[in-house]
């Protein structure tokens, strides 16, 4: 059953660990319903415990994006020199001229992986992504170090 948890979750962008809580959450949330009578009986335990991941993962969703709109709107407010493109297009710039043209390939042009991975020379789109998440990776983590350094510039 875990599998396809986690599968249903990698499809949707989330990680491995975030699929280990959800899956560990719905089976805590079904044992409590059938212990505490909260449902009478379940025909297909493997459908119910789903749809239980699918609920969490959803409601985890929205939480993610609520919070990330209020760090958004900090961040609106504290830079409002710099519109949200020229921030996006300087710490692709950082990244590298590779990471960019990859990352507009596959984002801005809508390609897909199997034309990424052969546009960019890469042997197989498995390759293609990995080196995307590598990319995305070196963005976030670029983007994390601006932040503390403004937040020491703060300080």
């Amino acid at each position: 059953m875990f599998p396809r948890v986690a599968r249903y979750i990698s499809k949707r962008g989330g990680s491995f660990d975030e699929a280990k809580d959800i899956f560990q959450e719905a089976v805590v949330i079904y044992y409590e319903k059938i212990t505490g009578r909260g449902v009478d009986e379940v025909q297909n335990t493997d459908a119910y415990l789903m749809g239980i991941a699918r609920h969490l993962w959803i409601k985890a969703c929205k939480d993610k994006a609520r919070l990330a709109n209020d760090s958004r709107d900090a961040d609106v407010a504290d830079n409002k020199e710099l519109n949200a493109s020229e921030r996006v297009l300087g710490f692709l710039t950082v990244a590298g001229q590779k990471c960019m043209e990859l990352l507009h390939a596959f984002y801005y042009d809508k390609q897909n992986m199997k034309e990424v991975a052969t546009n960019f020379g890469f042997s197989s789109e498995r390759s293609a992504t990995v080196q995307k998440f590598k990319c995305l990776e070196k963005v976030r983590d670029i983007v994390k170090r601006r932040s503390l350094i403004y937040e020491d510039f703060l300080d």
